[in-house]
C-alpha cells in the first residue's frame, strides 16, 4: 500500500511539473506569448507526431490514465526542457485524435 501511495505522489509531483512549466515556457518569447493568449483558461497546448502538429486540450484530460500513460512517455523521451510552449507528446496524430476524442 506505502508503495502504491508513493507512486501516487510521484505522479502528482510530475503533473504539478508539467502544467508549471507549461504556464512558465511561454513567457520566454514574445511568439510564445502570442501563441499562449489563444489557449483558454483551462486548457494547455500539446504538439503531437512528427511534425509537432498543436492541439489545445482541456486540463481534465490530466486525470486519465490513457493520458498520463502519454505524458509518462513524454517526460521519458523530452524530459521536461523544451521550448515550444507547450508539451511534446510521443504518439502518432492519429492515435491521439482517436484517444482524445474519447476522452471528451
Amino acid at each position: 500500500m506505502a508503495i502504491w501511495r508513493s507512486n501516487k505522489l510521484g505522479q502528482a509531483a510530475s503533473l504539478k511539473q508539467i502544467l508549471k512549466r507549461c504556464s512558465s515556457l511561454g513567457r520566454k518569447q514574445q511568439q510564445e506569448d502570442q501563441e499562449l493568449v489563444d489557449v483558454p483558461k483551462g486548457h494547455f497546448a500539446v504538439y503531437v507526431g512528427e511534425a509537432r502538429s498543436r492541439f489545445i486540450v482541456p486540463i481534465s484530460f490530466l486525470a486519465h490514465p490513457e493520458f498520463q500513460r502519454l505524458l509518462q512517455e513524454a517526460a521519458e523521451e523530452f524530459g521536461f526542457d523544451h521550448h515550444m510552449g507547450g508539451l511534446i507528446i510521443p504518439c502518432e496524430e492519429v492515435v491521439f485524435r482517436s484517444l482524445t476524442s474519447m476522452l471528451r
